[in-house]
């Protein structure tokens, strides 16, 4: 089932173009006016369940399409479907079926008790208190809030009080929720937490999911599908694994001898090394070139080898490719 449905998606804005050398009044009874489209005449469907990444270089078209998908901006022309709802005319009723974690924004209480954040918030959406005691507990639990549930926001770290953000996202039971950079500012072991309980409430309260980041680990670890914008445009929707497989042209192979190396022989085309030296050769192989079984049997034949580790390249430097053609 689509949960959202994009059809001819575009926003255009409009400003006045200034002469630098002419005064205020004159460009303001003068400028000619221009136009500035943001979003391009965009298509696409997300399934309900759906974990997707929506990503592409600063000011490609990110920031503006969530902006008309969650009812903020109106778009110039095109459709919008979430739910069966139209963000524009049915926002009030859009809001009970989505949630929103912004890593640079909160929307705690800080002086107050995370309880106080979620009994509000429960409130707002017209819960009554049992049932916002109820979901307290369950989000408590899913998220391990109990310890620090009754302290007060300000005290907590970066961490927790990114976890008691995404609770209180999802104190309604939204089927949808917005995730905008939730990792961002995060140390290694609480990004992890995060997006363990990402693809934890994506795959058990069956919550879909629509990360922005420029974390390319959020992405491939949370999301099945990434859609990449540029200059307003799509310009793939691919599942991740196959973006991987589509791009990835560089593999890594590190060799260890089962004794020193003694002499490095000349390599085939496509084949180049990163180091070498008696105890370790790492060599970069293009597979546009050359093919990764043609590398394992010239290097079988060359050299007394112990182990081979063949690495593809990370998503971060395929999608660093992908903004560099587009």
């Amino acid at each position: 089932m689509k949960l959202i449905d994009i059809k001819g998606l575009t926003k255009d804005y409009k400003y006045i173009e200034k002469d630098e050398n002419k005064g205020f009044i004159y460009n303001l009874f003068n400028g000619k006016e221009k136009i500035k489209r943001a979003v391009d005449n965009i298509t696409f469907s997300v399934d309900e369940g759906e974990a997707i990444a929506f990503i592409g270089p600063n000011g490609a078209g990110k920031s503006t399409t969530i902006k008309m998908l969650s009812g903020i901006i109106y778009p110039t022309k095109g459709s919008i479907k979430i739910n069966g709802l139209t963000p524009i005319k049915d926002r009030e009723k859009l809001s009970y079926q989505i949630g929103c974690v912004f890593g640079q924004r909160s929307q705690l209480l800080p002086n107050l008790p995370l309880t106080e954040s979620m009994y509000m918030f429960g409130a707002m959406y017209n819960m009554n208190k049992k049932d916002i005691k109820k979901r307290i507990k369950e989000l408590s639990e899913l998220f391990d809030l109990n310890e620090f549930i009754n302290q007060p926001v300000r005290k907590l770290s970066l961490g927790q009080r990114m976890r008691a953000e995404i609770a209180l996202s999802l104190i309604h039971r939204p089927k949808l929720i917005f995730l905008d950079e939730p990792t961002i500012g995060l140390d290694v072991v609480a990004k992890k937490k995060l997006r363990d309980l990402f693809i934890k409430i994506n795959k058990e309260e069956k919550i879909t999911i629509f990360l922005t980041s420029h974390d390319t680990e959020d992405i491939q670890s949370i999301c099945d599908r990434c859609i990449i914008i540029n200059h307003g445009k799509i310009v793939i929707d691919e599942p991740t694994n196959r973006l991987m497989k589509d791009y990835v042209k560089n593999k890594t192979i590190t060799i260890t001898p089962n004794s020193s190396f003694i002499e490095f022989p000349n390599l085939l085309k496509g084949m180049k090394y990163i180091s070498k030296d008696k105890d370790q050769i790492i060599i970069e192989v293009n597979t546009d070139i050359i093919n990764t079984q043609e590398v394992l049997q010239f290097l079988t034949k060359k050299l007394d080898i112990d182990d081979i580790i063949i690495d593809n390249e990370s998503l971060e430097s395929v999608i660093r490719g992908i903004y560099e053609k587009i």
